[in-house]
């Protein structure tokens, strides 16, 4: 049986930002995140459209297979990537990370399972009501100088290239999706964010304001990302799941915003 999900999501244009590049989806069995990338790449529209596309692939009937996911991932990279052209600045490629939890169904085991999945620099992470475990690698290049030992992670918050990812879904034909199957626990708490609330909170910041317990805690962390500087566009979802009748399913969520002024991540070429 599956359980019951309570669902908290927010997506803000930041204190900054005319424009909310970011599209979600927060409908179980989907909880993803996509952070389009700006500039005349059209990254609204590029969020959007991968989001539309594993919504309308995904949710057709049933929950998917982890091999469905990866092949929903990939027509989303190709709907992404035929969005690609050139106009009066030249060549502009539409880019978007995804990041984010399905809840699948695993043949080979008979039983139901998370995947976390990740393209880019957006992040999933699990919350056991004392710590924060982060599920996904960023895949960026400051966080390549950080694995290779190059710089620590207080230089990577500040480096020049901070805001160049290293994958995302319309950068290149293919795309190579990070994957991990996670058991199902008697109870999980997931967040999934964009980098617009990681770049303002550090992640015992993040933890302090889950422990609080808020009603609301998606909002609770955009507010907070908000008043530390809203530099970028912010989209929480905080997703807890319940095995058996210890809680009732609720849910609050909230559309993405929308406003004008375009995000400044690029691709790295």
């Amino acid at each position: 049986m599956t359980p019951p999900v309570a669902v908290s999501a927010r997506s803000d244009v930041g204190a900054v930002r005319h424009v909310n590049e970011d599209s979600y989806l927060a409908e179980d069995p989907l909880f993803l995140v996509a952070d389009g990338m700006g500039g005349h790449a059209r990254g609204e529209l590029a969020s959007r459209t991968a989001i539309e596309s594993l919504n309308r692939t995904l949710r057709s009937g049933g929950l998917p297979t982890p091999d469905e996911v990866i092949t929903a991932i990939d027509e989303a990279n190709a709907a992404v990537r035929a969005l690609s052209g050139a106009d009066e600045s030249g060549a502009a490629v539409a880019g978007t990370t995804l990041t984010g939890i399905v809840r699948v169904r695993v043949p080979e085991l008979a039983a139901e399972q998370w995947m976390v999945v990740n393209v880019g620099d957006s992040r999933v992470y699990r919350w056991d009501g004392r710590s924060l475990t982060r599920l996904t690698v960023d895949h960026s290049a400051v966080q390549e100088l950080v694995d290779a030992g190059l710089i620590t992670e207080a230089q990577a918050e500040v480096h020049p290239e901070r805001n160049v990812i290293t994958r995302a879904l319309g950068a290149e034909d293919f795309v190579d999706t990070d994957s991990e199957l996670l058991p199902e626990q008697d109870r999980d708490t997931f967040l999934i964010c964009s980098d617009g609330l990681t770049r303002e909170l550090d992640d015992g910041r993040i933890a302090e304001l889950l422990a609080l317990g808020p009603a609301d805690p998606a909002e609770v962390l955009v507010e907070a990302a908000k008043d530390a500087g809203g530099h970028d566009n912010i989209t929480v979802i905080v997703i807890e799941s319940v095995t058996g009748d210890d809680a009732p399913a609720s849910t609050d969520t909230r559309d993405r915003a929308v406003g004008r002024e375009a995000e400044d991540t690029q691709p790295r070429e």
